[in-house]
């Protein structure tokens, strides 16, 4: 029971964030008090960051390498483009954006995403004068989809990074399932967020409003690094493995080359996109990680191990749904990365195949990606969309939140899930 209270504490610490304080702080006096009560011993800190180390700098590369480029007016450019495809038709933007997140998701993760894309819609929306509930629709439907969307790669999201590096799922092997269900988890998004604000979209917009895209480039030298960037990225993440080079230094890698170019441009201040990197990230997964280890010395992971080991044994369908529906309610209540964590923990625990465990792993994937959707604080990627919304003047309150995630979530995290068991677990 102490285990526990120190995690919903924690959890609470995270969210609310009283006097300030940010998300790695409050992480990590949860993980100290976890050391004090003696829930977790020092001794294991060591494995612990073993666990999460190449998660966490990936991460924080990725950012860095997006930080970098929205600098330059990349996604800017690509932002403008979409609107200009949209030809003025409201439904076809939307769908446009929603295409578009769930692509930048895909390579700079859903935290990147919502902190690049969340102003730039809301920047689109204020140039072509569109009503405010025509805003918050749109913007409801970017918050949502770099959430939702961000299974296809392990460099999507932190809760993927670390379920692959637990159960040593290859970026490949990843790749190859979890691509198709992405694909069948975008469809469902078009679906329904069109259902949802279809009308409240506008019928057409000007789009000769839209400024030059060209103009939003602040630096090409670094947009051209971009452009190279990116394949090297994808082609060294699928090629560094098999030589033992962890993902992080193929991404920070990346991320150093676009640096070394910004460095040089007189139009961008990379010391000033330095001191903004999410830093920070670090010790919040260490920490966390810490504050969830203390629920299996207390033998809860293995109680919730034995739970999942039960319904895997009445099939692969039941163990599958029983995997993603837990971690998306515990994402959803607690917040997804401990949710993840304390299913990863417990799998380790539960005696199944270890094949059995990856086709486990992937539904507690989407559970985590999709499930912490349903309410605003299930993850910090919603936290910071919130507080863009709030610091543009747009105010979603917790109210019109859970309204929209009770009618948008259930249908996605069940497309989610039957189409990792159609593409067989």
């Amino acid at each position: 029971m102490l285990a526990l209270l120190i995690v919903v504490l924690t959890v609470a610490l995270v969210i609310w964030r009283p006097f300030g304080i940010g998300a790695a702080r409050a992480a990590t006096l949860g993980a100290a008090l976890a050391l004090l009560c003696g829930v977790v011993r020092l001794s294991d800190l060591p494995l612990l960051w073993h666990a999460t180390w190449n998660a966490t700098l990936t991460l924080v590369a990725l950012i860095l390498l997006s930080l970098l480029l929205d600098a330059a007016g990349f996604f800017r450019w690509a932002a403008l483009h979409v609107a200009r495809w949209g030809a003025g038709s409201g439904r076809r933007l939307l769908a446009l954006l929603i295409v578009f997140s769930a692509a930048v998701t895909a390579l700079f993760a859903n935290d990147g995403g919502v902190l690049i894309l969340t102003p730039l819609v809301l920047e689109i929306a204020l140039v072509l004068g569109l009503s405010q509930a025509a805003t918050l629709a749109f913007a409801l439907a970017v918050g949502f989809v770099v959430d939702a969307t961000s299974l296809p790669l392990t460099i999507s999201n932190l809760t993927n990074i670390i379920a692959a590096d637990t159960q040593q799922i290859g970026f490949l092997e990843y790749a190859k399932k979890m691509v198709p269900v992405n694909l069948a988890v975008v469809l469902a998004c078009l679906g329904v967020l069109f259902a949802v604000y279809g009308r409240t979209l506008p019928r057409r917009y000007n789009v000769s409003a839209l400024p030059d895209p060209s103009r939003a480039v602040k630096s090409w030298g670094v947009f051209r690094a971009g452009w190279v960037a990116l394949p090297v990225l994808l082609l060294g993440a699928f090629v560094a493995e098999p030589l033992g080079v962890p993902l992080c230094a193929v991404v920070g890698a990346c991320a150093a080359g676009v640096a070394l170019v910004a460095a040089r441009s007189r139009n961008i201040s990379t010391r000033r996109i330095y001191r903004h990197a999410p830093w920070n990230v670090v010790m919040f997964s260490l920490a966390m990680y810490t504050v969830v280890s203390g629920l299996r010395h207390a033998g809860l992971t293995a109680q919730y191990g034995l739970w999942l080991s039960g319904w895997a044994a009445k099939g692969e369908a039941q163990g599958l749904f029983a995997s993603g529906l837990s971690v998306a309610a515990l994402s959803a209540g607690l917040n997804n990365l401990p949710a993840l964590l304390t299913a990863l923990l417990g799998l380790q625990d539960s005696g199944l195949s270890a094949e059995t465990q990856k086709t486990l792993t992937y539904a507690a994937v989407v559970g985590a990606d999709i499930g912490p959707k349903l309410t605003p604080i299930g993850s910090l990627a919603t936290l910071l969309w919130m507080h863009v919304l709030g610091r543009r003047g747009l105010t979603v309150t917790w109210g019109q939140y859970f309204r929209a995630g009770l009618l948008l979530t259930p249908p996605v995290l069940l497309v989610g899930l039957l189409a990792l068991w159609a593409v067989g677990g």
